[in-house]
């Protein structure tokens, strides 16, 4: 894994966001389930784009700030794959 994902995805694995590496044997990416938020803090949701809600703490595309912001210290960012899963790419 390249060096600024490599931090992110320890960055964001010491905070319990549900990260999971090696997506489809890529070594530039990996992803962060929506399926495993637990506790208080919703990591990622998808529907928050459609349902017009939000937790306060969420972007308008359902991806926790805290996320965010760890992604924008790395030069990354999170996009949708499917409702269950965010992909993280080099922005």
């Amino acid at each position: 894994m390249k060096r600024n994902f490599r931090y992110a995805y320890n960055a964001l694995e010491r905070m319990g966001v549900p990260v999971r590496p090696d997506w489809y044997g890529r070594d530039d990416a990996f992803v962060i389930s929506a399926e495993d938020n637990s506790g208080d803090e919703i990591w990622a949701d998808y529907y928050v784009m459609t349902d017009g809600g939000g937790y306060g703490y969420m972007d308008d595309f359902g991806v926790n700030n805290r996320i965010n912001r760890v992604l924008n210290r790395y030069g990354l960012f999170a996009e949708w794959i499917n409702p269950g899963c965010l992909g993280v790419y080099a922005a």
